[in-house]
């Protein structure tokens, strides 16, 4: 029997991985920066790439905020404001920072008059009781390892109680249920490494940790550079039976060597005697910038952030203006609202509703993420007049009813920027209401 295996090997010249190469050496350690939260922290502090990097997926994830649809406008108005009046935008972009950092957060619900330690009441909320969010990173609370979840859900399997370890975080109770907890995580984990990193996942930093260094070595490598360069290099005839004998001759050269560096302007003169030589050696940055550059891109590759974005670059190359990449990046941040983001705005819907609007959340209530990349207000009105008049053309000739003209409407509202008030109420009524066709002949009748 002959083993085989898959992939290219040449013993006899080592190549390949099992060839007893270099490259069949290489294997990958383990580096648990997210155990470290003052290296963290000191990194996030320090380096202004890392703090691009954890800040800028959280903000664009939340400035463009929402639409809403499904429900009255004055109820749509009224949450809207709640949101700009309870900051939750901006504690949401906090969660998700800390959890990028330090590999998770939690955003715990402020309600007034109910106790942190028990489950979550909708039902016994009254008007104006949610009060905001507060924010507690990994490293603040602890979270249950020995209490799970057990309903079926989404929480299943998660921590039931989360332990607040600070005493001066504002929250009376040191015992949190989950039912009050906006929980995000950073990099996902399997479920044994998810344990040893106490049921948190991991630090976007730590995958690239190893790639910050080079790049903040290479720069401040860089800098140290400039200092040298010019080197200059004078021969002195003598020198060693100078410094040998000491004395006045010692400081007689070093004085000499002092006028030089005072006098050596661009306009001074270099006062050497005939039998000295001066030399001057300029240093060449030759290939710096490209080692800089491909340190760059490595990093944006890794965290998913275009360099335009990361480093404020503008995009090279002929008929380059980097819309391609903004876009595939706007994309990938509208996956991220998607995954991370939904879930914890549904649940927050559920008690803004019924602390701003008096009743419980509206099935009919729907919301989708506000595009990042804006449209103009021609392009807007193009599209709106297009769909509407692809709606229209299509009830007139009997493919749909009115109904469900009015339920197309509503879901192309957060493209159109138009219908989007049209609850379930009015569709109701409409499917109550006799056809047009039937109109006319009630008419003709009459």
């Amino acid at each position: 029997m002959i083993r085989t295996q898959d992939g290219f090997t040449n013993f006899e010249a080592s190549l390949g991985f099992g060839a007893d190469n270099l490259s069949s050496h290489a294997r990958y350690t383990l580096n648990p920066q997210s155990r470290n939260g003052q290296q963290l922290a000191t990194a996030y502090r320090g380096s202004w790439i890392v703090g691009k990097a954890i800040d800028a997926p959280a903000e664009d994830m939340t400035r463009a905020g929402i639409d809403l649809s499904g429900i009255e406008p004055e109820a749509i108005e009224a949450l809207d404001l709640a949101f700009q009046r309870l900051a939750l935008w901006e504690r949401l972009s906090d969660t998700i920072k800390w959890a990028r950092l330090y590999g998770g957060a939690i955003a715990v619900m402020l309600i007034e008059g109910q106790d942190f330690r028990e489950p979550l009441r909708i039902d016994r909320m009254g008007r104006n009781q949610l009060k905001g969010l507060r924010v507690l990173d990994r490293w603040m609370v602890q979270p249950s390892l020995h209490e799970r979840v057990t309903a079926y859900g989404p929480d299943l399997g998660l921590p039931k109680y989360y332990q607040l370890l600070v005493s001066d975080a504002g929250i009376p109770a040191t015992r949190i249920h989950h039912s009050r907890v906006l929980r995000m995580e950073g990099v996902d984990l399997p479920y044994f490494e998810r344990q040893r990193e106490n049921d948190w996942g991991l630090s976007v930093l730590e995958p690239l940790w190893d790639r910050l260094v080079a790049f903040d070595s290479t720069t401040a490598g860089a800098a140290q550079l400039v200092y040298k360069a010019h080197l200059r290099t004078l021969k002195i005839e003598g020198l060693r039976g100078v410094l040998a004998q000491g004395g006045p001759a010692e400081k007689a050269l070093f004085k000499h060597v002092d006028l030089i560096k005072q006098r050596q302007t661009i306009e001074g003169l270099t006062l050497i005697d005939a039998k000295d030589e001066f030399q001057a050696h300029p240093y060449v940055f030759s290939g710096l910038s490209d080692m800089l550059i491909q340190f760059g891109q490595q990093l944006a590759g890794a965290l998913g952030i275009p360099l335009v974005r990361l480093f404020g670059q503008s995009p090279a190359g002929l008929n380059a203006t980097g819309e391609s990449d903004i876009r595939t990046y706007y994309d990938d941040i509208h996956q991220k609202q998607e995954r991370r983001l939904r879930s914890p705005i549904h649940r927050l819907l559920e008690v803004l509703s019924m602390s701003e609007l008096g009743q419980p959340h509206a099935d009919s209530l729907r919301f989708e993420f506000r595009p990042l990349w804006q449209l103009s207000g021609h392009e807007k009105a193009e599209i709106a007049q297009k769909s509407v008049s692809s709606i229209v053309e299509a009830l007139e000739a009997g493919l749909l009813d009115r109904a469900s003209a009015m339920k197309e409407l509503r879901g192309l509202s957060h493209e159109t920027g138009l219908f989007g008030s049209v609850d379930d109420a009015q569709i109701a009524a409409a499917e109550e209401a006799p056809p047009p066709v039937m109109e006319a002949y009630a008419h003709a009748g009459a």
